[in-house]
């Protein structure tokens, strides 16, 4: 296949989480001549490895791996901030004649992944500081009184027990000059990317019980180590990559709340009822051009590539 039939044109896998995307994505790669490129909100976060399932050692030598732990977790990854990396990935594995191969579970980032959203600026570290320290010394109700003031635009836009949106409201005033609200409501416009998504889907029982054999799996590679990692940041827990699934459950654990059992069960019904809300959105927001509702091992991969060979010849 040459790179000017590829052109403008990207493979998505997603789907729920321990759905087996990351396998599928590597089998496809390896197939195709792609280039997998990183559509999970966590999994961009460099310190989140273990908790994310994130592409080990073995698979990055298998093929290429794009946008996986290439921020450091005090900086907030946006839908806007990863389109526009996602948007040169893709151009840049094009340029060298890979197939760009899309993989997450984020469906906001799939859902304007063939749009090119308005990128707010990036924001300094002492506003990020600054801003994070006022919320904490004035509370989250005097907090928002004081950004209605400064940014009159965001009365009634923000539910109060939403820290990580009040802070992104303020320093991104304190930053621009310019209303967040003023930023998202600059209108999107469409790229010449043309997408195939394959979306799997598989039974809810076989979802769950992945669920849980995999968090299981986390804790056995060391996921109370990369916790106490992250907890002896002493970070903003309004940060997102604090809310990685089973984070806050093993932090809970390590500073003698509950007990280790107690934390993995938690850890695995939140990514249980997180499975469920992503299957639901899926369901409903996402054009599938194939949907595998196959467990791993009965994955129907050669007509998988049969669509896919069309549609990067097409």
């Amino acid at each position: 296949m040459s790179s000017e039939k590829r052109k403008n044109k990207c493979i998505v896998i997603c789907g729920p989480t321990a759905s087996g995307k990351s396998d599928l994505a590597i089998t496809l790669a390896q197939e195709l001549g792609g280039e997998i490129i990183n559509a999970d909100s966590m999994q961009i976060y460099k310190e989140l490895e273990i908790l994310t399932s994130r592409p080990d050692r073995n698979d990055l030598k298998t093929v290429p791996h794009k946008l996986f732990g290439v921020r450091k977790i005090i900086n907030p990854c946006s839908v806007s901030i990863w389109n526009n990396l996602a948007q040169k990935a893709i151009e840049n594995a094009v340029s060298r004649g890979c197939v760009p191969i899309v993989c997450g579970g984020t469906g906001m980032y799939i859902k304007y992944l063939s749009t090119k959203l308005a990128t707010v600026p990036n924001i300094p570290a002492d506003v990020r500081l600054m801003t994070r320290e006022k919320l904490m010394k004035l509370g989250n109700e005097k907090f928002y009184q004081e950004l209605v003031k400064l940014d009159p635009q965001m009365e009634g836009k923000i539910p109060l027990g939403d820290s990580q949106r009040l802070v992104r409201a303020w320093e991104v005033f304190e930053a621009t000059g310019k209303s967040v609200y003023a930023w998202q409501a600059v209108t999107p416009s469409k790229t010449d990317l043309t997408v195939c998504n394959i979306l799997l889907m598989p039974d809810r029982e076989f979802l769950y019980a992945s669920c849980d054999r995999r968090f299981l799996g986390f804790v056995d590679k060391g996921a109370l180590n990369e916790a106490k990692t992250i907890r002896d940041l002493e970070l903003d827990p309004s940060l997102p990559g604090m809310k990685a699934l089973g984070l806050l459950q093993l932090i809970d654990y390590l500073e003698g709340k509950i007990n280790l059992d107690a934390a993995i069960e938690r850890a695995q019904q939140k990514t249980r009822n997180y499975a469920k809300r992503q299957m639901t959105w899926f369901r409903n927001q996402l054009n599938s051009d194939y949907t595998d509702h196959s467990p791993h091992t009965g994955r129907h991969i050669s007509d998988i590539l049969q669509i896919l060979i069309k549609f990067l010849k097409t």
